[in-house]
């Protein structure tokens, strides 16, 4: 279960064997069935949640029923309602599995104590932040000023396998494009 996770943190920062021992002393581990809620808006966000294995999604519902995607995360992403996580308010995203999934809870007291006892976290989770800042600010952007057709093809760019394992709607969600557009843009 933690091998993602080791995997992820190796790619950013150095781990000694006593900081890999010490890991998994801060997660709660838990599985998720397809549809199953992690996060409810309403709720306050008591966890960051890293995706071992599986996926998720993070989203909002407007006053019409129409789900809008924040966020799609798989093996090695975390996903949380951050702003509820760290001010205590509550939460606005609604999270749930789109696949099956096995995560990793890191709870607020947690996450803060292994800051303390194992640094190297702290420059983790501030390149985590950092690239996630550049992520939205780049996904921003091409919300604003691609075509439909240069989004879904800058996504299958990044995430070639995403057409495999999340279903189209959910991809037109996330876009904020609809089905039949992705539909068209298949045609070619």
């Amino acid at each position: 279960m933690f091998d993602e996770l080791y995997q992820q943190l190796e790619e950013k920062i150095s781990l000694s064997e006593k900081d890999k021992n010490c890991i998994p002393n801060f997660f709660e581990t838990k599985f998720l069935r397809k549809k199953q809620l992690l996060l409810q808006a309403g709720e306050y966000c008591r966890t960051l949640a890293f995706v071992s294995t599986g996926a998720l999604k993070s989203y909002t519902i407007d006053e019409k029923g129409i789900e809008h995607i924040s966020l799609l995360a798989w093996e090695g992403w975390w996903v949380s309602d951050f702003k509820s996580f760290i001010s205590d308010e509550k939460a606005i995203l609604f999270i749930d599995a789109i696949e099956d999934s096995e995560i990793l809870l890191l709870s607020k007291s947690n996450y803060e104590q292994l800051l303390i006892e194992v640094p190297s976290m702290e420059r983790y989770f501030r390149i985590l932040y950092q690239n996630s800042l550049v992520t939205k600010d780049r996904r921003l952007i091409s919300s604003n000023t691609y075509t439909a057709e240069e989004k879904y093809n800058h996504l299958l760019k990044m995430y070639p396998f995403i057409s495999q394992r999340i279903p189209q709607i959910l991809i037109a969600s996330y876009l904020g494009i609809t089905t039949e557009t992705i539909s068209r843009i298949k045609k070619g």
